[in-house]
């Protein structure tokens, strides 16, 4: 599947979109933020591993974004895995980490369906990125970036056109990599 606005990470160029502080970003959590558990799901605080340099990048995208959201599908809750509790103390402790170093994140979206019902919030499909838009009425999809690890990542972020990166899912190029271009544009 070919996207139209999906750039990678190595061959990034963004200077044509003029990136200001009118501008929102969207990040997927697993492979993007934290490390990805191959077959698993994120159940605790100390299975939260963030990957290298991310909450450098996140001071670098506070400084730059009007708003910085976090979407992310978790289908762990609707297998049983976890619950929503475990959820909420993973991304507080996440939230605590941001707060910290004085970066910031708006909100953090997640999808507890299964992929298998196709619900509306579940990436690809819009509903995270529609929620967001109603919880933040100056959000331009227009005027967005979309950066994820996955294809349902980037589809998510071109169906609803926004200007997508895709990153490697072993957090190679990493999220500081695209912090560091961004920001030197």
């Amino acid at each position: 599947m070919e996207f139209r606005r999906t750039i990678t990470a190595q061959t990034m160029s963004l200077d044509h979109l003029n990136i200001d502080k009118s501008w929102s970003l969207f990040l997927d959590r697993d492979g993007v933020i934290n490390k990805r558990l191959p077959n698993d799901y994120v159940k605790s605080i100390e299975e939260f591993e963030l990957l290298p340099h991310v909450l450098d990048a996140l001071v670098r995208f506070s400084d730059m974004f009007a708003r910085i959201v976090v979407v992310t599908n978790q289908q762990g809750i609707g297998k049983g895995a976890m619950s929503e509790t475990d959820l909420s103390l993973v991304h507080d402790h996440f939230m605590k980490s941001v707060e910290r170093v004085g970066a910031r994140i708006d909100k953090i979206y997640f999808c507890p369906e299964l992929a298998t019902a196709n619900p509306e919030c579940r990436k690809p499909n819009t509903g995270m990125g529609l929620e967001a838009k109603r919880d933040f009425p100056e959000i331009d999809f227009e005027k967005s970036i979309m950066i994820g690890d996955s294809p349902s990542d980037i589809e998510f972020g071109d169906r609803l056109g926004m200007h997508c990166i895709k990153i490697g899912s072993d957090g190679f190029p990493s999220l500081f990599h695209v912090a560091e271009r961004i920001t030197s544009q």
